[in-house]
């Protein structure tokens, strides 16, 4: 039977059952704590009880940051989830535990954040926080419902469909060109970008050792999806990767460089060109269009290994 008293301007209701640990909760009215008593000691009753545990009580916040050492590191995306899970950290919703987290906070959290970023933005934050929730559930014993589950999830934007002319491309490579105190790897990682149809992610990720100019072939060990793949190397591919390895000595990666700052020279460099609206990853949608233009073959289009002999579609 559940006591139940008032304690500090809070009606207190406790159970003691055996083979049980004791719980205790407060409420602001009496028959608030009568209520969770009597359902909790109807779930005891039933064998499907089970009580808070102590990561219920933790702070979000806490929890992120348990999930930020141990979790994100195993991740391929490891350097971009931790950003986005010190800004979560930052938010109000941090400050909630798992035992007072509500789906109406997330959805005002949801809504404030829809005012500032996109959908996709705001699509990934409430997967993010879904997965911390579902491994503190899994893993470190809370014992609640998942409240990302339960809220509507803003619509996903629509693909880009980008396209770089050939004019606008003359203008942009001719803006990466290095002159002064420009990167002189920007304008061929840009030009096997178009060439390749690689992710930026496996252009600054390739190696030497990977790479077969006389197959005319580089072979990507981690791509995005967990598996290696093959990647066919046009004749301008190439001549791009054989005048970089003359002048490179010592580098075991191609392209030495931090995705940061070859974003920050590809956003300068199409504000020189004048080129609006276009991202990094756009370059990939446009060599992927070429090559299905080039291409006769629709197997080989499909074929993530196609052309690894050596065959040319420039």
């Amino acid at each position: 039977m559940a006591s139940i008293r008032q304690r500090a301007g809070k009606w207190q209701a406790r159970i003691t059952r055996k083979g049980y640990p004791q719980e205790v909760k407060s409420f602001s009215s009496r028959a608030d704590a009568a209520r969770w008593a009597r359902e909790v000691e109807l779930a005891m009753d039933r064998g499907s009880f089970h009580g808070v545990g102590d990561a219920d009580r933790i702070p979000l916040r806490e929890l992120m940051n348990r999930y930020l050492l141990q979790v994100t590191p195993t991740k391929r995306g490891a350097k971009d989830e931790a950003i986005r899970l010190r800004a979560l950290q930052r938010t109000r919703l941090a400050s909630f535990t798992l035992e007072t987290l509500t789906v109406s906070e997330i959805a005002a959290f949801r809504d404030q954040r829809l005012t500032t970023v996109r959908a996709g933005a705001v699509i990934r934050d409430l997967s993010l926080l879904s997965s911390v929730i579902n491994h503190s559930r899994r893993e470190w014993g809370a014992a609640v419902e998942n409240p990302c589950a339960l809220i509507r999830k803003p619509r996903a934007p629509k693909g880009r469909s980008r396209l770089l002319t050939h004019e606008e491309q003359a203008r942009l490579l001719h803006a990466l060109a290095p002159t002064g105190r420009r990167n002189p790897l920007m304008q061929p990682l840009v030009m096997l970008a178009l060439e390749t149809a690689m992710r930026r992610g496996e252009l600054l990720a390739l190696q030497w050792r990977h790479v077969d100019l006389n197959q005319r072939v580089a072979l990507l060990e981690i791509t995005k999806n967990g598996e290696s793949r093959a990647v066919p190397l046009s004749s301008r591919a190439a001549e791009v990767l054989a005048s970089l390895k003359t002048r490179q000595t010592g580098d075991a990666r191609v392209f030495p460089i931090q995705a940061a700052s070859v974003h920050a020279a590809f956003r300068r460099a199409c504000v020189r060109a004048g080129v609006s609206d276009l991202r990094f990853h756009d370059l990939r949608h446009c060599a992927a269009t070429r090559m299905a233009d080039k291409l006769t073959n629709v197997l080989e289009w499909a074929c993530p290994n196609f052309c690894v002999n050596g065959s040319d579609f420039s």
